[in-house]
């Protein structure tokens, strides 16, 4: 399949510090490791004029099923607006829902909230998409079966075509990582690994 570079977003998943950092209360140890492909991919596209949408996942204000089946995350507070934790890989207490520093937004990005694991469940991503005028999204980000995994479910069935950074998606199960990845490239789109998404739009 061909892609077009300006019918194109970049969608960066809940690469926020109460996933990434270090001690952080979802800790996803390997999401680090995944910062230089998602830098490039940035990059890439800031200075193609590709719109950079970043998610960040919220806990609360009321306590919904997601909390059933991750009873353990409640009790350290882990993305709840507003609350700092210190981050001991950087030594800087922070708030835990913001995206960490080596991607931080910047002016024109946008930033897009959500409660649950989709991207676009009960949130404006699929309008803001829309307004851009883009069909295509790059998806990078963590966990890869959970957030990630259920963004790239439903954009396929908003008709969007989906490409999957595999060195920019990340997992703390790389057996259900491994799988993810499978399942989006049988079932839901393209999986690349960022450099090579580059070339492709390079050479496009």
């Amino acid at each position: 399949m061909k892609y077009s570079i300006g019918k194109t977003a970049l969608v960066i998943v809940d690469l926020q510090n109460d996933f990434v950092r270090e001690g952080a209360g979802m800790e996803v140890p390997d999401a680090r490791a995944t910062i230089p492909a998602n830098q490039r991919l940035i990059a890439f596209a800031r200075e193609n004029g590709v719109p950079v949408i970043y998610t960040k996942f919220l806990a609360g204000p009321k306590r919904t099923l997601l909390w059933n089946w991750s009873p353990q995350i409640e009790a350290v507070n882990a993305c709840v607006r507003g609350f700092k934790r210190y981050y001991p890989d950087v030594d800087k207490v922070l708030d835990c829902t913001d995206i960490i520093d080596e991607i931080y937004p910047q002016e024109g990005d946008y930033i897009v909230e959500k409660y649950g694991y989709s991207a676009f469940h009960n949130t404006n991503l699929l309008d803001v998409l829309r307004s851009e005028g883009r069909d295509t999204i790059i998806v990078t980000g963590t966990v890869t079966q959970i957030c990630v995994e259920d963004t790239v479910h439903e954009a396929f069935h908003h008709q969007l075509h989906v490409i999957v950074a595999r060195d920019a998606v990340s997992s703390f199960d790389e057996e259900l990582h491994n799988a993810a990845l499978r399942n989006f490239e049988m079932k839901y789109g393209a999986v690349m690994d960022s450099d090579e998404i580059i070339r492709m739009f390079k050479g496009a």
